[in-house]
């Protein structure tokens, strides 16, 4: 559903984007993780149409979305980073406005206009002027406007940014039925719970690159988790082992003859994975000090 081919985008001397590549299929939610910097809104801005990049390609539903600018724009959901909602209309007015972009006219639009209210949990607000709700039913509001009409495609960046408990769960509910039913979705985050929560394949972009791409799995097992061990000697120290092969590790420490009283294995995780990125970045860094 979604292709990007060698995307750059320059900003003085800097680039935004350096042969940024990626594919979406249809059903799949991708998330698209990095430090700030990395070119995750900016990829997101060239899909929309609201920047044009210097090179590559972009490809929506199989047409050119950086020629075919409106008939694309209508296989899109849309929930930027900041929340682009008119704050002196209503929920409802608000989300009729979205509805009547995707091409969505009387009783459809209306019927599609309840529904995702009610899958967002937003029906008690719908008339009330969105300038009026917290931050965590804007975001709602967002969300819904993204959603109305079932796009093809789903971009929501960062959409839980702030976000309550309550706003959270019915978010990512609603992206997992998006999902499901044949959505493709990309979904920009730094709170990485959620990406297990939406059991999402990983993109991982750094420098204006997708540097890895894959499951959670996959991306985690060349990793190192940690063996924690205690000794029935409280005497001796809990032991913390950085390891990528637990078994083999407590082997080793079973023949030194010291005897554990507990022993517990953490596997690598996600924030592993990012933490190892951000040192990737940080080397990088120093690389160019030096």
């Amino acid at each position: 559903m979604l292709t990007a081919e060698g995307l750059v985008k320059r900003y003085g001397r800097r680039r935004a984007l350096d042969g940024f590549d990626l594919e979406v299929a249809p059903g799949e939610i991708v998330g698209l993780i990095g430090h700030n910097g990395a070119g995750k809104t900016t990829f997101v801005e060239i899909v929309t149409g609201l920047v044009r990049p210097d090179a590559g390609r972009v490809r929506v539903g199989g047409r050119d979305a950086l020629r075919a600018g409106p008939a694309v724009r209508r296989l899109l959901g849309v929930a930027p980073q900041e929340v682009a909602l008119y704050d002196r209309v209503t929920v409802r007015e608000n989300a009729r406005l979205f509805a009547g972009l995707a091409g969505l006219r009387g009783r459809r639009r209306d019927t599609e206009i309840a529904r995702v209210l009610d899958e967002l949990h937003l029906t008690a607000l719908a008339d009330r002027p969105v300038g009026v709700l917290s931050g965590g039913q804007r975001r709602r509001v967002q969300a819904a406007t993204a959603m109305v009409g079932s796009p093809p495609l789903l971009l929501l960046d960062e959409p839980t940014t702030g976000a309550d408990p309550e706003t959270r769960s019915a978010l990512l509910l609603a992206v997992r039925a998006r999902a499901e039913a044949g959505a493709a979705v990309l979904y920009t985050t730094h709170y990485l719970p959620e990406l297990v929560d939406l059991d999402a394949t990983l993109a991982l972009a750094r420098a204006g690159r997708v540097i890895a791409r894959g499951t959670r799995q996959q991306l985690t097992r060349h990793l190192p988790g940690e063996l924690r061990v205690t000794f029935a000697d409280p005497a001796e120290p809990e032991l913390r082992l950085p390891t990528t092969d637990p078994g083999a590790d407590l082997a080793a420490l079973l023949a030194s003859g010291r005897v554990p009283a507990s022993v517990d294995v953490r596997r690598p995780g996600l924030d592993d994975l990012y933490r190892s990125l951000g040192a990737a970045v940080g080397e990088e860094a120093r690389d160019v000090a030096a």
